[in-house]
């Protein structure tokens, strides 16, 4: 039911983090694995790692790529097409935080003086420029990466009977509080995420494209933009939730890597358009949208 062997997939941020997590996952349930990212010495160790070990029955490839960049991801998809003229499963994954501004959770510090100030504060601690960046990564990549391998996808969809390619869109939990953690542009960009995500789902199923679009919607785990490890300590420092994470742990590889492989399986198959949130039970208990 979960296997996936024979299916190609690719990763965009996948040498560290989530992705390396997800990336695991896959190449030992049989898939082929294109790990892409910007640093290639980080995607040739990463992929060394898994290969040299043989923990799976799959593989690790190392693609360089810039998710960001309409030549790359391109170039990118040339190089899949060439060698495998089909792809399977893409997983949306590169990301990074954006603009923070600490001081909104610090209410006794002197930008919270009245809210002329704190206005001022948030205006000038943030530019247009660095809003652009991260909608960029956390948003934009999306659309641009899905659009340049949807063929390659719909095409590993006719390759295996009873199975439908799938994207799978790595977003956050920052997209549906309603508290910024203090960094408005990277929670909203994630929202801007959710929100596209289902607007693939609807047009291509309209379009009759058989691809599958969903969204998993992480909480606190350990990663490059957090920490390497998180202890009970860490948890709620991450999460700046305005309640403790309720498993009061972060989510483990294992949590992460198989919400994907239930999505990108034949098991997952009969879901389309769906947001999974993995969290501990953070949005449980604090404000959010879902």
């Amino acid at each position: 039911m979960f296997g996936l062997q024979g299916r190609i997939a690719l990763i965009t941020g996948g040498g560290s983090g989530i992705g390396w997590m997800i990336a695991r996952g896959l190449a030992t349930n049989g898939a082929k694995v294109y790990i892409t990212g910007r640093r290639k010495h980080k995607l040739e160790e990463s992929a060394a790692s898994f290969n040299q070990s043989n923990q799976g029955k799959g593989l690790v490839v190392p693609l360089e790529m810039d998710a960001a960049d309409r030549k790359s991801i391109l170039a990118a998809q040339e190089v899949v097409a060439s060698k495998e003229g089909k792809l399977h499963i893409l997983i949306n994954n590169a990301g990074q935080t954006g603009p923070v501004s600490h001081f909104l959770e610090n209410t006794s510090g002197p930008e919270h003086k009245d809210p002329e100030t704190l206005g001022r504060a948030m205006f000038n601690n943030e530019s247009f420029e660095e809003w652009a960046d991260v909608y960029k990564i956390n948003t934009f990549s999306t659309y641009f990466v899905t659009t340049a391998f949807l063929g390659l996808l719909a095409k590993g969809s006719a390759d295996v009977a009873g199975y439908t390619s799938s994207v799978i869109n790595i977003t956050s939990i920052s997209g549906i509080n309603k508290i910024a953690q203090n960094h408005f542009g990277y929670n909203s960009s994630k929202a801007a995420a959710m929100h596209l995500s289902k607007m693939l789902a609807t047009e291509l199923a309209l379009k009759k494209i058989p691809v599958r679009v969903c969204s998993i919607a992480p909480g606190v785990y350990e990663s490059e933009m957090t920490y390497d490890t998180i202890g009970p300590d860490k948890v709620n420092e991450v999460g700046k939730g305005l309640v403790p994470v309720p498993e009061n742990r972060p989510g483990t590889a294992e949590e992460m890597a198989g919400t994907v492989i239930y999505l990108a399986s034949k098991a997952g198959c009969y879901t389309n358009g769906q947001e999974i949130v993995v969290d501990g039970g953070y949005t449980a208990v604090n404000p959010a949208t879902r």
